[in-house]
């Protein structure tokens, strides 16, 4: 693609004399590969649930402390970073329905491991190998999406792909209320073994195909996607090896949202979302809220609200009040649940104490007695604010429009 939008001018396929297409089978195909992102969302919101189950378990050999609580979040971030370079090779020469095919194994397998697991490094590898799979989905699905949806309805499929992450995340923390740690790993293996079956009956996205030269096949998908009844013309010759390209880092109109996206995604890490979606019971267990499994589902369904949001707001509201917006919610709450922990200390010895506080917090507050509610409510702003909603939604466009593989090698 060329920053002038060529891409959007000569698309690869398209319908002739401007008719839409009327195909419904493209939805079932979105479908299908965004349970990829569904099940990348159960892998993270994982752990929120299976620490504390984990801490009580009854194998000594099992039994988490605090060090391994610690890696048994934070390893699935390594399989991620690991996916997204083999997704990233994956993606362009076994092809995008292949390799959203094979990313069902690292999920399965791995959920199998935990589901198995009597030692720790089998708790550790399984996380790891459902890491593994997260990444590679994370790059594949949006691509898939992205290459079989029609004009239309290409930016409501694309924000799909987020709104599935939440919704796998919302699934974890409400099945977790539930389940123990072995039962909800047999579950995380349900939605990648739904995904293997639906996308055996899917297409290959005719871009690809068309990179292969195998323009029969890409007239095939077409029609099965976007309506048989449709008349498609073939692409101009040379229009298949559109595409990002390192060389158009030079240019401003690729450089530049190239800068932002990486920026967005950036900053939306480094706010610490993915540390309140891995530990959000345990957090709340620390905050002394009566049930913290409660807590975490009521986190989970404002994330997944506030992401249907976004993406319904974004085209209205603009993309820089509601990053504004964003901030400024994040920090006030982020200051607020500092807060509430700070007034709900044990005691002046920490060595975080700071002498304004002393008037104020001289003994320590029970928690139960009116402040429990500062962790839930302040939580929920944050995940209002929308590190994960609206900056990785505008973070992806940005992105995807340029088709570039840094994205998801970076920020997994």
């Amino acid at each position: 693609m060329t920053p002038e939008g060529t891409e959007e001018r000569q698309p690869l396929l398209g319908p002739p004399n401007g008719r839409a297409p009327s195909g419904r089978r493209v939805f079932l195909a979105a479908f299908a590969a965004a349970l990829g992102p569904l099940s990348f969302g159960f892998a993270l919101g994982y752990s929120s649930p299976a620490i504390p189950s984990l801490r009580r378990a009854s194998s000594p050999a099992l039994r988490l402390d605090d060090a391994a609580a610690s890696w048994f979040g934070a390893v699935v971030t390594l399989g991620a970073a690991a996916g997204g370079v083999l997704g990233g090779w994956l993606v362009d020469r076994a092809g995008r329905k292949l390799s959203l095919l094979l990313c069902t194994a690292p999920f399965v397998a791995g959920f199998a491991v935990i589901t198995a697991a009597q030692k720790l490094w089998m708790l550790l590898g399984g996380r790891f190998l459902t890491g593994l799979a997260c990444g590679i989905a994370s790059l594949v699905a949006p691509v898939y999406i992205s290459e079989i949806a029609y004009p239309a309805v290409r930016g409501l499929l694309g924000s799909c792909v987020q709104l599935m992450v939440v919704i796998g995340i919302l699934l974890a923390y409400v099945a977790g209320w539930i389940l123990e740690w072995r039962w909800l790993a047999v579950m995380g293996c349900v939605p990648p073994s739904l995904m293997l079956l639906l996308m055996c009956c899917m297409p290959e996205t005719p871009r690809f195909l068309l990179t292969q030269h195998k323009f029969q096949e890409a007239m095939a998908a077409l029609q099965f996607l976007w309506g048989a009844e449709q008349g498609w013309e073939e692409p101009a010759i040379g229009a298949e090896h559109q595409g990002f390209h390192v060389a158009q880092l030079r240019r401003p109109g690729v450089y530049k949202p190239f800068i932002i996206g990486i920026s967005l995604m950036a900053f939306q890490q480094l706010s610490g979302i993915n540390a309140v979606m891995f530990y959000a019971e345990t957090i709340f267990e620390e905050a002394k809220f009566k049930d913290s499994s409660l807590a975490s589902v009521i986190v989970g369904v404002i994330q997944v609200l506030l992401t249907a949001v976004a993406a319904l707001i974004m085209d209205r509201a603009g993309r820089r009040l509601l990053l504004v917006l964003s901030g400024v919610v994040m920090v006030c709450s982020s200051v607020t649940f500092g807060a509430y922990f700070k007034l709900t200390q044990d005691g002046p010895s920490n060595s975080s104490h700071v002498d304004f506080f002393v008037p104020v917090s001289m003994e320590p507050i029970n928690a139960s007695g009116g402040l429990a509610w500062l962790a839930v409510g302040s939580m929920c702003f944050f995940i209002a604010g929308g590190p994960q909603a609206l900056w990785c939604l505008l973070a992806h466009f940005h992105l995807l429009r340029l088709q570039c593989p840094f994205y998801f090698v970076l920020c997994p």
